[in-house]
């Protein structure tokens, strides 16, 4: 009785056997796997190309960028583009004329200080392409067509490429193109192109050789500060370049040290117990003045009127006493506040930062 199903599980194990084989059969290698379904091609062929070949049919708004921005990617490369200290500017650096010519100028100067995304990128297409695949870095390819849309016409206004009400679509994509700041920088004029440039030809573009034996001490070249110097501007570290928050090294601290000492010099029996404050415990007007302009706060907030932002007497008002809060605040930034326009995180030191707020907290005197 128990024949007839070893049979017929005997046949059904055969003929799948059989179509797994015929199925796997490679059309070019045979015995060697086989060819990709073009729904499995399909799944893997996301890529956008220059041409915008693989664009969705979509759109996004700038309005909606600036949404999606702020709650998905603000958090790591900063309100505005600026890198918010984990990863180098996306925006900056280039100019009204660079639009015009399609190369950016600042690519050509030894003495600025960075190169952001938007001055090296030449096609709009691998902006909205490696959004798509590679965004947020934690949740990628979560983004919906429209939000890839809407995020990359986002970062092209903030680059004076687009207007404030423009909305991105595959329809208008091409014709964006045509004012990427660096759209004339590059070149396929190397062998690892698939070009004709060359003839064809494939090899690298350089005429090195390997030293196998007997070869020249490799040059070291190195750089540094002399002691005298070496803090003369201020904490490197702690200070914004430019374009962005890119910063240096610790200066207040020796060449190579591991953080137990420091260049100043010791302090004198005439200086407060606790750095930055005056004899009665609170914050000392001149060092704070002093912050405020290194950080360059005084160029959004003024002592007792609104430039950008609120008077820091206004702040006082509001949050009297509440120094943790608004050295939070300094910290982290924030928007919706004080109005529109948001205020992006600050780069200084916890007690940088709290000397500010007790200062602000305390009235802002002069």
């Amino acid at each position: 009785m128990f024949k007839f199903p070893k049979i017929v599980l005997a046949i059904a194990i055969s003929l799948s056997f059989v179509s797994a084989s015929a199925f796997a059969q490679n059309t070019k290698y045979p015995g060697v796997g086989r060819d990709a379904t073009p729904k499995e091609v399909a799944a893997w062929d996301i890529d956008v190309r220059p041409d915008f070949k693989g664009l969705p049919v979509g759109s996004g708004s700038v309005a909606k960028g600036q949404d999606v921005w702020e709650a998905k990617c603000a958090q790591c490369h900063g309100i505005f583009g600026e890198s918010n200290e984990v990863f180098s500017p996306l925006i900056g650096g280039t100019t009204a004329e660079d639009i015009k010519t399609g190369r950016v100028a600042n690519l050509t100067r030894t003495d600025f200080p960075g190169r952001t995304t938007i001055m090296k990128v030449a096609t709009v297409s691998t902006l909205w392409d490696y959004i798509n695949r590679a965004m947020p870095w934690t949740n990628p390819k979560t983004l919906t067509t429209e939000e890839v849309y809407a995020v990359t016409g986002f970062l092209l206004n903030l680059a004076g490429v687009v207007p404030d009400d423009y909305v991105l679509s595959n329809k208008n994509i091409a014709e964006v193109q045509k004012r990427m700041p660096n759209r004339n920088g590059m070149t396929t004029a190397h062998a690892m192109w698939p070009g004709k440039e060359f003839g064809g030809t494939s090899k690298p573009d350089t005429q090195n050789t390997i030293c196998m034996k007997d070869c020249k001490p490799e040059a070291k070249v190195a750089s540094f500060l002399p002691d005298f110097a070496r803090n003369a501007h201020g904490n490197l570290s702690e200070q914004n370049r430019m374009v962005g928050q890119q910063k240096g090294v610790d200066t207040t601290k020796p060449e190579g040290s591991t953080g137990k000492t420091s260049t100043s010099a010791p302090a004198t029996s005439t200086a407060p117990a606790t750095p930055g404050k005056a004899a009665d415990g609170k914050a000392d007007n001149k060092a704070v003045m002093a912050l405020l302009s290194k950080n360059v706060c005084t160029a959004c907030h003024g002592i007792d009127k609104k430039i950008v932002g609120p008077g820091f007497n206004d702040i006082a008002k509001k949050y009297p006493g509440k120094v943790d809060y608004i050295a939070g605040k300094i910290k982290s930034g924030g928007s919706g506040v004080w109005g529109a326009i948001p205020m992006p995180a600050q780069n200084l030191s916890d007690a940088d930062a709290k000397l500010i707020a007790e200062w602000i907290a305390n009235g802002s005197q002069k």
